[in-house]
């Protein structure tokens, strides 16, 4: 089969690589859709070395190594063969798939916190855990039992039901702020992540605000219907968001972006008793920000981190999909075949696209 190989910094290699063999109590599975997601980016920027660790990771005892692994998460296929032990599934099923896989054990599984899993792997960026941009995989017993893996809707696009996996992040954010129509909401990023959240935030009723500094992207972020967009290169972002909410600032701010600055501006953009969720994260090199701790101290104002979900999350993803309150068809703006693979990755990194998404046979 072929697959896509993270060879060199922003450097991907098509290989043809043996057939992954189904596992006794997994399945084999013909991927037909992954998408390139950000946190995929960042590693294709810094290259193969140490670029997929993840908290206490380990050698699963697959034989792909560490620096020579296949990278994508976001998934979807149809099931070709299951082991003998294995009946949730069958052939011919369409499944669509996510990264997590948690230990069951540990303090944070024990409490349900499965995102915060002490041993937590992830399909497509923790070695011996291959990815999506293959043509073929092999889902073992541990990922079908501790991971993320999941019936798709009847009769939904490959490429629609691969968008399960950033929208669950999206929703699961939501959930956790309490997203209602009673809030303002404001985006800052309009890439595919702060677009899923402007179209979440409208379907949970909020009136949505976005910030974002590419023309290109606030375009297309009028896709999912802002009340307004704002072009922090020209206008004061803070006293503009303080005057679009009579002085008292936004209810929630969401930071879509690896910036560490919007981050310092999101607490001073909220209302007192408000949230701000730092959902993109910082670059590994400067992860670090200063934030007006007066103003969180006096104002209230919870600073929160939003990392993954629990699975139920990406099941509900799906049927949001389904339901269209997040427009697969308006977020996925390019489409590329799986030997076009490194020009996914550059259209990606371009800022000019939404989604991309790598597509593999019919």
């Amino acid at each position: 089969m072929r697959a896509a190989f993270l060879v060199a910094p922003s450097t991907i290699a098509l290989r043809e690589v043996p057939d992954p063999v189904c596992p006794e109590d997994g399945l084999l599975l013909a991927v037909r859709a992954c998408g390139v997601c950000g946190s995929d980016l960042r590693r294709w920027r810094e290259g193969p070395t140490g670029a997929f660790a993840l908290t206490n990771s380990g050698d699963s005892g697959s034989n792909t190594a560490q620096g020579d692994i296949i990278p994508g998460h976001e998934v979807s296929g149809i099931v070709l063969e299951v082991g003998p032990g294995v009946t949730d599934w069958a052939p011919g099923d369409h499944l669509a798939l996510a990264p997590d896989v948690h230990c069951g054990r540990c303090y944070f599984c024990l409490h349900g916190r499965y995102n915060l899993c002490d041993n937590l792997r992830a399909v497509g960026i923790t070695p011996g855990y291959p990815g999506g941009l293959a043509e073929k995989m092999a889902l073992t017993g541990e990922i079908l039992t501790n991971g993320i893996v999941h019936h798709a809707p009847p009769r939904m696009a490959h490429a629609h039901a691969a968008l399960a996996e950033p929208c669950a992040s999206v929703l699961a954010a939501h959930e956790y702020a309490g997203t209602s129509p009673a809030d303002t909401v404001v985006v800052i990023g309009a890439g595919p992540i702060g677009c899923a959240h402007i179209a979440i935030a409208k379907a949970r009723g909020a009136r949505v605000i976005v910030s974002q500094r590419s023309q290109r992207r606030r375009e297309l972020a009028l896709r999912f219907s802002p009340d307004y967009v704002i072009d922090p290169l020209r206008d004061d972002v803070v006293s503009r968001v303080r005057a679009l909410t009579g002085g008292r600032g936004a209810d929630i701010v969401i930071c879509a972006n690896p910036v560490a600055e919007t981050q310092a501006q999101a607490v001073e953009m909220v209302r007192k008793g408000g949230q701000v969720l730092l959902f993109g994260g910082l670059p590994k090199a400067a992860p670090t920000v200063t934030l007006d701790a007066n103003r969180i101290h006096y104002g209230e104002i919870a600073v929160v981190g939003s990392f993954s979900y629990h699975p139920c999350m990406h099941a509900q993803a799906l049927d949001v999909l389904r339901r269209r309150l997040v427009p697969a068809d308006r977020l996925i703006t390019h489409t590329y075949p799986l030997d076009r693979v490194a020009e996914a990755f550059d259209m990606a990194a371009s800022g000019e696209a939404l989604k991309v998404v790598v597509t593999m046979g019919e």
